[in-house]
């Protein structure tokens, strides 16, 4: 039976931590290690996770220096490879995992099709609103379709940028809150991109899939719940500080865009990020 290690990604979430683990201590049918990355959080909540992680014998690696997803993530992953791993679990802490064949499921495609070097599963909030499979980016013009989105009639059951969650199929990115990797593909591509402090590394690690020429698949058999409270995760005026300059550093280091197709993505990116930070300020 394989060993799936399960790499929690932990910045002042004790709590979520604590949660989370105890629906991953459910699942069957595949064994698990339960590897928690500390990104430098404060010295109270690492306390209480030290001690969350001895009781329930989970390996903790405590970084020093918070560099981000992407690179808190690399240090599971890269702690995954040496120990020989096929595969790893990368999730949030704030993720339930009801179906207690949840992690078993996403293996069993994985080990039956080859071409497939990351996996997701249909992800719910707890109000019922779909958060995978995700949209591909599309040409630059798709930039600029936040404009659009203004007048659009939107679903009550998903966000603007979600596929068909109905069924299972290839699709072109799933959530970064919670995937499954092949680990020799990770090291393929030398680990996640550690250029983005947050935001878009799902757009960067599908472009990493397509140029070469994997695949990345959806599961809607199995479905886990994010219980992401955005409100409880500070400045959104920082956050879209963030998603700036990520989105900016994805449209010039992996898109095919021509040069005038990024320049214009560029202006359209800077453009939204202000409205939404006036937006937040007078509100």
């Amino acid at each position: 039976m394989l060993t799936i290690p399960i790499i929690l990604l932990n910045y002042n979430s004790s709590s979520d931590c604590r949660k989370c683990i105890s629906f991953l201590k459910n699942q069957k049918n595949v064994e698990i290690e339960i590897v928690v990355v500390d990104n430098c959080s404060k010295s109270e909540d690492l306390c209480l996770l030290r001690t969350l992680c001895q009781e329930e014998q989970c390996t903790l690696i405590e970084n020093k220096e918070n560099r981000g997803y992407n690179a808190g993530n690399n240090i599971g992953l890269r702690y995954a490879v040496r120990k020989g791993y096929k595969y790893a679990l990368i999730t949030n802490p704030d993720m339930e995992f009801p179906q207690e064949e949840y992690l078993k499921q996403l293996v069993d495609v994985m080990e039956e099709q080859t071409e497939v070097v990351v996996i997701g599963s249909d992800i719910v909030t707890p109000e019922g609103i779909h958060q995978n499979p995700m949209m591909h980016d599309g040409n630059w013009k798709s930039s600029w379709r936040w404009i659009i989105s203004f007048f659009k009639q939107k679903r009550e059951d998903t966000y603007d940028f979600i596929d068909v969650y109905e069924h299972s199929h290839y699709c072109a990115k799933v959530s970064g809150c919670c995937l499954l990797v092949r680990l020799d593909f990770i090291q393929k591509i030398d680990f996640f991109d550690e250029s983005v402090f947050l935001y878009c590394e799902e757009a960067i690690l599908s472009r990493q899939v397509e140029i070469a020429e994997r695949k990345i698949y959806y599961n809607a058999t199995v479905q886990a719940i994010h219980r992401h409270v955005k409100n409880e995760k500070g400045n959104p005026a920082k956050r879209f500080k963030y998603w700036k300059e990520s989105r900016i550093y994805y449209i010039n280091r992996y898109s095919s865009y021509s040069w005038y197709g990024k320049w214009l993505s560029g202006i359209s990116m800077r453009l939204y990020v202000t409205l939404m930070q006036l937006y937040y300020k007078i509100r």
